[in-house]
């Protein structure tokens, strides 16, 4: 998040004597929250129970709170591509998060048929309109998310606040009730590429990463230009 994922001010409660020490927690931050995100989507899913978006945007919040203070609390490869564009992350270490999101999220999705069975409930399979349709929602949602995480965390150096996971975990399960009916609301590449890896969601569904990537860079280009000296 851009007032404490840049590499000037993230982590800035921990010594900075060694840079990859310091590199190593933020990325461990980032997978472990993005595990646990995946996780829940996917044991939700096996559950099948009615208040996933819930849990999903609980999750969220509560991993936010627990590694903003180190990484950022991104656990989200559009919210990276966002705060990078936004000029809170380095390229190089926006590459190192993307990496470690998705790598994170895949190990997620080989933990939930082992814990919560193999056989998952009905594949999510849009095709035609209906899968223009939840491209076009998860653009919209994985905006709405960026420009919530960019607009909280705008200007800060360093210092939590514990409202913003709360907010960012209340935009994700906002949109989670709104459109997961239709997409299943996820507005997160990691969390696209874990559940087609446990057969949530079909193959089709690699188009909605594109869709969330633009989403949020578009809400990193509009930050930009709304905050300028927060940049």
């Amino acid at each position: 998040m851009p007032g404490t994922t840049n590499v000037d001010t993230i982590g800035a409660d921990i010594p900075r004597a060694d840079p990859i020490l310091d590199a190593a927690r933020r990325l461990t931050v980032e997978a472990i929250g993005t595990f646990f995100l995946v996780l829940v989507v996917g044991a939700t899913a096996h559950s099948g129970t009615v208040l996933a978006p819930l849990a999903v945007g609980a999750v969220l919040m509560v991993m936010v709170c627990a590694g903003e203070r180190v990484s950022g609390g991104h656990y989200n490869p559009a919210v990276t591509l966002a705060v990078l564009i936004r000029g809170g992350i380095r390229p190089g270490a926006a590459c190192a998060y993307w990496l470690t999101q998705v790598m994170a999220g895949l190990v997620a999705a080989l933990v939930v048929p082992v814990v919560f069975g193999s056989s998952p409930p009905h594949q999510l399979a849009p095709t035609g309109r209906l899968l223009a349709d939840s491209v076009a929602v998860e653009f919209l949602f994985a905006f709405a998310l960026a420009y919530v995480v960019l607009n909280v965390t705008a200007g800060r150096s360093g210092s939590a606040n514990p409202y913003n996971g709360l907010a960012i975990g209340s935009t994700v399960a906002v949109g989670a009730i709104t459109v997961g009916g239709l997409s299943g609301g996820v507005f997160n590449p990691a969390v696209v590429l874990g559940a087609i890896a446990m057969n949530l969601f079909a193959p089709a569904t690699l188009l909605y990463i594109p869709a969330q990537l633009a989403g949020a860079g578009a809400a990193g280009l509009l930050v930009r230009w709304l905050r300028p000296r927060d940049t």
